[in-house]
């Protein structure tokens, strides 16, 4: 959008004084989306809090006090509990809700989008959902290849960082480097000098929330229930960033030249791959950038048609508020919203 002045709508921001809510904040801000008037939401504890949003102080107010002012449009960011709650109300309100937790990615009803890639699925949906971090810098590596060549099957294995566990896991990670007894625990082990395999709650099949997840919401984003996927969720010592080890098997053989050129014309990717000058993507390099970095592309001799490639991602920014406010610059564009 790329404009200075006022957008003319109202806009919540629900969750806006945690890690992701306050990234939003700064987003729109990069993005030049300066909303009418904004209000900023959170819990009780965070009523009357002052945040800076385009260089005013922004009270902040409760979720039922941004229900009542009926906004046009709310970016949750608040846990899958306060989704559940209160997106209902929103909707009854007719606010048009982005949602970033896993309340509703999987509902039927609710488009689940990457704007890059399927952001049509919207149609006059008001309730949108934001994938997980992971499975956004997954599909944004793979979607067009698979346009090109048909993936078949993926084999992910994600090194996430503790930023994903809020900021529990930034401050158990930082005490225990410290050598301070950690305040609050995110995980059950040690994380720094350490990794743990284990995402989100264990469930019957030995398989973690996380994983189910990264093949659940793959499947729908890129719309093909037929490609087999299995994951590993791993959390690593490392503040900002997740990473992505990807197999990918094809229906079809592919040109290995080609498959750089794709990457390196997807929107939103930057391609990183000259492993004999150790250039490749790091969390260190996409930690505060909005893109996806892809790299160590090689062919898989193991399997017929199949590739190796690494993927890092900022998970606060494109997995989580940068998908979220570019859906919202989408949404502005194609409701031809006039600017003030």
């Amino acid at each position: 959008m790329n404009c200075d002045s006022s957008v003319n709508m109202t806009l919540a921001v629900v969750g806006a004084t945690g890690l992701v809510g306050s990234t939003i904040l700064k987003v729109l801000e990069e993005h030049h989306i300066i909303p009418y008037t904004l209000f900023a939401a959170a819990s009780e504890k965070s009523v009357g809090k002052l945040l800076d949003f385009d260089n005013k102080n922004i009270p902040v107010i409760s979720i039922q006090d941004a229900v009542n002012l009926k906004p046009d449009y709310a970016i949750f960011s608040a846990g899958k509990e306060v989704s559940l709650k209160y997106i209902p109300e929103f909707y009854a309100a007719g606010t048009t809700v982005i949602d970033n937790s896993s309340a509703w990615r999987m509902n039927n009803n609710v488009p689940l989008v990457v704007p890059e890639i399927n952001f049509n699925s919207i149609g006059n949906k008001t309730i949108i959902a934001n994938p997980n971090c992971s499975t956004i810098q997954v599909v944004m590596a793979v979607f067009n290849l698979h346009r090109r060549y048909k993936v078949t099957r993926l084999v992910i294995s994600t090194y996430q960082s503790v930023s994903g566990s809020g900021m529990k896991g930034i401050n158990q990670l930082r005490d225990e480097r410290n050598n301070i007894p950690p305040t609050c625990c995110a995980y059950p082990h040690r994380i720094d000098m350490n990794v743990i395999p284990h995402g989100g709650n264990f469930l019957d099949d030995g398989y973690t929330e996380e994983e189910h997840k990264l093949v659940n919401e793959t499947r729908k984003i890129l719309d093909d229930n037929s490609i087999a996927i299995t994951s590993t969720v791993v959390r690593v010592p490392v503040t900002g960033g997740h990473s992505a080890a990807i197999n990918v098997e094809f229906e079809n053989n592919f040109d290995i030249d080609e498959v750089f050129d794709i990457l390196n014309n997807t929107e939103g990717v930057t391609l990183l791959d000259d492993p004999t000058h150790n250039v490749y993507p790091m969390p260190s390099i996409s930690e505060g950038k909005d893109d996806v970095f892809v790299g160590r592309i090689r062919r898989d001799f193991s399997r017929d048609n199949s590739l190796n490639m690494w993927v890092t991602a900022d998970n606060l920014r494109k997995g989580a508020a940068t998908n979220a406010v570019q859906i919202l610059e989408k949404l502005l564009s194609t409701h031809h919203h006039a600017i003030l």
